[in-house]
């Protein structure tokens, strides 16, 4: 089983800084952030500030050869991941892993499809929002990484990471059944992340509306009417748990798509209610209120 040494990481947006940040803190770990041309220079000229500290990484170009890594973590915007992949095709070697950060459920079958499915282990971030300001980033150190095997043949893979986790001291979680996990993540997604956007309001905002509150799990139980038709296990607790989760949320808080309509970035659409509705077709599934939210959300991203 080979160790977790050299890590590549694709993304120094507000997670892909905290990872960065964390595993550059560790010993005995060589970290590097992919970036292009544009990047490099905006990153030397203006570095990612993360709770007061500015940042200061070993930035390398997709076209260097010389740096093979164990471990490939990409935290980039859903849109940007075919460009990443493109990108991280040097540092592809035999045992290399790869993880991704990306919302939604679909990230993982992408990446598989373009450098093997025995490379890459289901995961996903779960934490308190981090507040992001063109490159001042601030987030209360409340998140972990939950990841696990979709099947057996990724059981080394499980073990690799929670020993390089425990020694970069990245909090975690092991999934017993990581898909359904994946997918009570994605409900979260689709239903906090797409309202808050169109009607601007906070966690806590969010919480403290009984309309709202209603109208989010309307929402849910279209994703968990699909999650059913997917195959997906216990779909029945799947509302009730992604409920209590939002509640954990700092009131204050706001989504990462809020953050996006704010700052005039484009939206994740396609990965969250364009998924649902996509799959609604597929098994004959009306998704009526993700209809209404992508295109309201296409409005806005038209406005961009």
């Amino acid at each position: 089983m080979r160790e977790i040494k050299n890590v590549l990481i694709c993304g120094l947006g507000a997670v892909g800084s905290i990872f960065a940040e964390k595993i550059k803190s560790s010993a005995d770990n060589n970290l590097k952030i992919l970036v292009d041309e544009k990047r490099l220079l905006k990153y030397k000229q203006n570095p990612v500030i993360l709770n007061g500290k500015k940042l200061d990484f070993d930035y390398v170009l997709p076209e260097e050869k010389n740096f093979k890594a164990d471990l490939i973590i990409v935290a980039v915007k859903s849109y940007g991941l075919s460009e990443v992949l493109d990108n991280i095709k040097n540092f592809v070697c035999r045992d290399t892993l790869i993880i991704s950060l990306i919302n939604g459920i679909t990230s993982e079958k992408i990446i598989s499809e373009k450098y093997g499915r025995e490379k890459v282990l289901y995961s996903f971030f779960l934490g308190h929002s981090a507040m992001r300001k063109d490159n001042v980033i601030k987030q209360d150190g409340v998140y972990k990484i939950e990841f696990g095997a979709e099947n057996p043949k990724d059981e080394e893979n499980v073990l690799r990471l929670k020993k390089f986790f425990e020694t970069a001291k990245i909090n975690y979680t092991i999934c017993e059944d990581i898909v359904y996990s994946l997918w009570k993540k994605f409900m979260l997604n689709v239903c906090v992340n797409q309202v808050s956007a169109i009607l601007k309001m906070t966690f806590g905002e969010m919480t403290a509306n009984p309309c709202c509150m209603d109208f989010l799990e309307k929402i849910m139980q279209e994703v968990a009417n699909i999650a059913e038709a997917e195959g997906i296990k216990n779909t029945n607790l799947m509302i009730t748990e992604t409920k209590q989760c939002i509640k954990t949320m700092m009131p204050e808080g706001k989504t990462s798509m809020f953050q996006d309509v704010e700052a005039g970035r484009m939206l994740e659409t396609d990965i969250f209610s364009g998924t649902v509705i996509k799959l609604g077709l597929k098994h004959n599934i009306p998704t009526p209120y993700n209809q209404v939210l992508h295109d309201m959300l296409q409005i806005i991203n038209f406005c961009f």
